[in-house]
């Protein structure tokens, strides 16, 4: 707990008589431990990129040692004993308890450390497999020479994977990449000491993007310069750090006009009251700041999610082949133009792109902008069209923006620009309608399984659309996606609401 929420908890409320919380920790660290370097970082991708490359390798060594034991050292009829030996050997690896924290930038390219990190399991590998032997009544001395055979196999490749990746690691581009990119919002020396320390002593970890604040000065612009370049910059983490005199509710202003940035959102802890003592405080490099917001799905799940969505795209896209042909054919046949509609939507981060959908429309007839949305009888749409808006297989092509990284097969329904809720705007009609742009929106999703789709008439219909889609984003996971699939299948095909 850091000097300035000690102070709170003891009741000290006066904010101006506290430490600055930039302060008060790093520089009793900074005494304790040298320079601000030995601090770590924990990459939110690579430690699990690492912990699957590991099992990779020891299942390649499992393999080699396999291979090489039957060829030159085992019996055919004693081969079944040493490959359960093998298999338990390298299980025991994957399930001892790791010691992830060693796998923090910049523990990660020290040779030392990740030894210290890898012989745990490899040593508990080991006496696993001569133990499945002994107890197969194997020889003592086999059952050691084998072992060791093993031994050598795991840990020759396991070196070379590290010697490797930390070859990776230092190149500049990769430092590069792994540097989280973070921005400060505020003012005054707290804010600018702040800037120094990452720009002189955490540049392995941290990358300034600059120092925002309305009242201009020595500033790289303003808040919502911030939260514009946000959509097109890639910003992993803004640090919010006023003089203590701003207060707390100051503070929750800014946060506010955040809610759409796609980035975890900090503070330093003396700029909150008492009554917020409980919210998490979070290591970042040599500070302890207070979490105002994290973004919803972390890179690793945002990995999973893509792997998930190009694996079932494809395999949609493989079975649906015959059916796309036909209704292509169809539209072809039933009015003049193309047989695909792009429209513009803004999707992720805020960023807008061209979703394809089959032309349920007359062409001469199409609302490019979405300035009127589609009613239940109306006279722009086809014959055909009508058919598969009722079917849904007007979205059928969407999986296409799915391969292209544009949308998801769960999330948001991504909406038009002009499109309107009660004569306003999405946006202006409900300001928090821009969070549901902190995920991939998605061809089908929560909101769409529980009734709120078709047209927005009133405010009350986007409202209720909002508060399903927040609700999809704050419980997310793959198992939630795949009931969705399988509920839009069962109930949205057959929806009233579509038309």
């Amino acid at each position: 707990m850091s000097e300035a929420l000690r102070h709170l908890k003891n009741g000290e409320t006066d904010l101006s008589s506290l430490p600055s919380g930039l302060d008060s920790i790093p520089r009793r660290i900074h005494t304790a431990r040298g320079v601000d370097d030995s601090f770590s970082y924990r990459h939110p991708v690579l430690p699990q990129v690492v912990v699957l490359s590991d099992a990779f390798c020891v299942c390649l060594a499992v393999v080699a040692c396999i291979a090489w034991q039957r060829i030159y050292d085992t019996p055919d009829e004693l081969s079944g004993a040493l490959l359960l030996a093998n298999i338990m050997a390298a299980g025991a690896f994957f399930l001892f308890p790791k010691n992830v924290p060693l796998l923090d930038i910049p523990d990660i390219t020290k040779i030392s450390v990740q030894i210290r990190y890898l012989l745990p399991p490899v040593a508990f590998g080991e006496v696993v497999f001569c133990t499945v032997l002994v107890m197969l009544s194997w020889p003592f001395g086999v059952t050691v020479r084998m072992g060791m055979e093993w031994l050598v196999f795991v840990v020759a490749i396991l070196f070379v994977e590290r010697c490797v990746g930390t070859y990776i690691l230092h190149t500049p581009t990769m430092t590069r990449r792994l540097a989280r990119k973070v921005a400060i919002i505020g003012s005054g020396s707290e804010a600018t000491q702040m800037a120094t320390r990452i720009n002189t002593r955490m540049q392995r970890m941290f990358r300034l993007v600059g120092t925002f604040d309305d009242q201009g000065g020595d500033s790289d612009g303003t808040v919502e310069e911030l939260v514009l370049r946000a959509r097109e910059d890639h910003i992993d983490a803004v640090i919010i750090c006023f003089p203590p005199a701003c207060g707390q509710q100051h503070v929750m202003d800014v946060l506010w006009r955040l809610r759409g940035v796609l980035a975890d959102v900090y503070v330093v802890p003396s700029l909150m009251t008492e009554d917020c003592h409980g919210w998490p405080v979070e290591r970042f490099g040599p500070f302890s700041l207070t979490v105002l917001q994290r973004r919803p799905l972390s890179e690793w799940d945002m990995l999973e999610k893509r792997a998930f969505d190009l694996t079932a795209s494809v395999l949609l896209l493989l079975a649906l082949a015959p059916l796309l042909t036909l209704v292509a054919l169809a539209i072809k046949l039933d009015s003049r133009g193309p047989v695909l509609f792009c429209q513009p939507r803004q999707g992720f981060n805020n960023r807008y792109f061209n979703v394809f959908k089959f032309r349920s429309m007359y062409t001469d007839m199409s609302d490019l902008d979405a300035a009127r949305q589609t009613s239940r009888t109306d006279p722009r749409v086809t014959r055909i069209g009508r058919w598969i808006r009722r079917l849904s297989i007007d979205e059928l092509p969407q999986l296409f923006n799915v391969l292209r990284g544009e949308m998801s097969l769960v999330g948001p329904r991504p909406h038009a620009p002009q499109t309107r809720a009660g004569g306003q705007l999405l946006h202006e009609a409900m300001e928090e309608y821009v969070a549901r742009h902190r995920v991939q929106p998605g061809i089908t999703g929560w909101a769409q399984i529980n009734g709120s789709r078709g047209e927005l008439v009133t405010r009350d219909d986007l409202c209720r659309r909002v508060v399903l889609d927040l609700e999809y984003i704050r419980a997310w996971s793959i198992w939630l996606d795949i009931k969705i699939i399988f509920l839009t299948i069962k109930r949205e095909i057959f929806s009233r609401n579509a038309f």
